[in-house]
């Protein structure tokens, strides 16, 4: 049994940040190696919720949430060594804990995970629209 600290208390560092995005399945579709972006994310990000295992970042949920209406779950990452021991649901939960009651949860979902997510109670949205960095319309 392995006892983990979550807090939301403050953001790691940048290099923590990377690390762990780099041991979980995140950092394919992260910019690891922008620095400066992932700096950014860090920085302008509303809600925190770390896991730690004795000191080591084992997972992190990172929003963007007005705290009221929406709350956009923009990176969930588990390290690969502690993933499926609930560490990804407790993220969730903690996540969800300063949110309003009206609050809803929005996330993108990796694809090789999205069973994942109705299995703990999210529904499907078939209207969800991107438009990448840098295109003009």
């Amino acid at each position: 049994m392995i006892d983990i600290c979550y807090a939301t208390s403050e953001p790691p560092g940048v290099d923590e940040f990377i690390d762990v995005l780099e041991r979980s399945t995140l950092a394919a579709r992260r910019p690891v190696e922008n620095r400066a972006c992932l700096q950014g994310m860090l920085d302008h990000a509303d809600l925190f919720v770390t896991a730690r295992c004795d000191s080591k970042l084992v997972g992190i949920a990172r929003s963007v949430t007005d705290f009221h209406y929406c709350c956009y779950l923009s990176d969930i990452a588990v390290d690969r060594e502690y993933q499926s021991r609930g560490i990804g649901k407790q993220l969730i939960r903690e996540t969800r804990s300063p949110l309003g009651p009206q609050c809803k949860l929005i996330l993108l979902s990796a694809p090789e995970v999205a069973d994942y997510y109705p299995k703990i109670g999210f529904t499907h949205h078939p209207r969800a629209w991107l438009l990448d960095g840098g295109a003009i319309f």
